[in-house]
């Protein structure tokens, strides 16, 4: 068992792995309440301002993160929207939903590339292992989000969800 992410591309889907010292369903409940995204989601140095969650098929997470770091130079102060539009939803075991650059008003960003993400939650003797396949329209566009610094961020963010739990706990 490791507390390291796993990260694997197979082509247009990235593919990362991750267990967590805490049950399936209190990680689950971290993704899907606002209350415990805002604590957790994002990479070190910034924090979640806005966070508007309706957690159902159909249903909008549309978030704000912002650079609160003045160490990250350029970064600082700069806000990234997202949203994510919720798929199928299975209570403590999977969250599919496909994921967007956004702006403050929930318009997708047409110019960055989206995803299709299907995340699996696994129990075993109390370590939540959490499997995220996320699905782009190209190898290209999934090119791109890594170009940006997209698994060191997700590192970060994982990392930042870890410590959460642990504080739950």
């Amino acid at each position: 068992m490791t507390s390291k992410m796993i990260t694997k591309i197979e082509g247009q889907v990235l593919i990362l792995e991750r267990e967590f010292q805490a049950p399936r369903a209190l990680v689950f409940k971290a993704f899907s309440e606002a209350e415990h995204l805002k604590q957790w989601w994002g990479p070190r140095g910034w924090e979640v301002t806005v966070c508007t969650v309706d957690f159902r098929p159909g249903g909008i997470w549309h978030y704000c993160m912002k650079c609160m770091d003045k160490n990250q130079g350029d970064f600082y102060g700069y806000e990234s929207w997202g949203k994510a539009v919720y798929g199928d939803i299975v209570p403590a075991e999977k969250i599919d939903y496909v994921d967007f650059f956004s702006d403050a008003e929930g318009n997708v960003k047409e110019d960055l590339p989206s995803s299709e993400i299907s995340m699996l939650f696994e129990e075993h003797d109390g370590i939540t292992k959490l499997i995220s396949r996320s699905k782009y329209a190209s190898a290209e566009a999934l090119q791109k989000v890594m170009d940006m610094g997209m698994e060191q961020g997700i590192t970060e963010t994982w990392d930042r969800l870890s410590e959460h739990l642990q504080s739950l706990q």
